[in-house]
């Protein structure tokens, strides 16, 4: 059976200048990234801010172009952006952004806007496309009530459940979740956390969730992936990755975590900041900051091997450390 998402080798190029005169640069924002999501799986994606999180969210949804490379849907190609073709698989394939009030429309009200999308979509009669609303809203944790209420007027949990509500109005089978908890405070994380995982779990969803909150990916995600300058470093089922990561960036990143009996000198701090993206290093483009770097990754680009059981990672020692080994 076909993945409900496929990425094959996508590559997103952005063209930067420094002032008026600068020469022009390229920045490969994502280089090469190939995944699949299954039916009702969670992907969790992670890395640091500017590793091309969100540029590959995008991607995936058809909204950013591939220059290279494809996305396919149910082992269809993704059709061309803007035609009628992707207007009508944008249905099946939604997004949660990462700033609720900046994705709603502070003029409408919360009814009209969950509304919406059946109306473009012409989803259901017009008579019943309010009772569906109303469904929805009680779906997510939301009071009818609250049907008539403006975005300003609703605190940062019920935004983003606004939001949630509107993705699942046409009834999607895959959701993109862009940071869709960053913004609010822990507690609130939690709930919708939890509401998220529920409704996965109810509808059979396959999911996207973008993240740097290590946390919140390891209760939540089936798989993980995680990206360094636009690549994906390592990729395999989440309990392995946090267990026993084999990617000296990824054990950085889980060694960030706090977990209880683990001592505090295991803990890897990485050092300095992520290269320009735009003046990527050679070689292995982590191996400035690499607590296990040598000469060979100073010169060559390290192929993506198995690592593992369904575990596969882009660096020369993969399978030869452990975080166990730090601890």
């Amino acid at each position: 059976m076909s993945p409900l998402l496929e990425a094959r080798d996508l590559v997103r190029i952005y063209q930067t200048r420094r002032g008026l005169l600068g020469r022009p640069s390229n920045v490969r924002a994502v280089d090469g990234v190939s995944l699949k999501v299954r039916r009702g799986e969670t992907l969790g994606v992670v890395g640091e801010s500017g590793s091309g999180k969100s540029s590959l969210g995008r991607m995936l949804l058809g909204i950013d172009t591939a220059q290279g490379g494809a996305v396919y849907t149910n082992g269809k190609a993704m059709p061309v952006f803007g035609s009628p073709e992707w207007r009508s698989l944008r249905a099946r394939i939604q997004m949660i952004y990462q700033d609720p009030l900046a994705a709603l429309d502070r003029r409408i009200s919360v009814a009209e806007q969950l509304r919406e999308p059946l109306d473009i979509h012409r989803i259901d009669g017009s008579e019943s496309r309010m009772a569906r609303v109303h469904e929805v809203m009680l779906s997510v944790g939301l009071r009818l009530d609250q049907a008539d209420k403006f975005p300003h007027e609703l605190s940062g949990g019920q935004r983003q459940r606004v939001v949630i509500a509107r993705a699942l109005m046409t009834e999607p089978e895959l959701l993109v979740c862009d940071e869709p908890v960053s913004a609010l405070d822990v507690s609130i994380q939690a709930q919708v956390v939890n509401l998220l995982a529920d409704l996965q779990h109810d509808r059979g969803l396959g999911m996207v969730f973008i993240s740097h909150d290590l946390k919140v990916v390891r209760n939540l995600c089936d798989r993980v992936a995680v990206m360094y300058l636009g690549r994906i470093v390592e990729e395999g089922p989440a309990d392995t990755i946090f267990s026993d990561p084999q990617h000296p960036y990824t054990q950085a990143l889980v060694s960030s975590v706090p977990q209880p009996g683990r001592a505090l000198k295991s803990r890897i701090i990485l050092q300095g900041e992520p290269p320009n993206p735009g003046n990527r290093p050679p070689g292995c483009a982590f191996h400035p900051r690499c607590h296990k770097a040598e000469d060979i990754c100073r010169h060559t680009v390290p192929e993506t091997r198995s690592a593992g059981v369904e575990c596969r990672a882009a660096c020369h020692f993969a399978g030869h450390a452990s975080l166990r080994e730090l601890a």
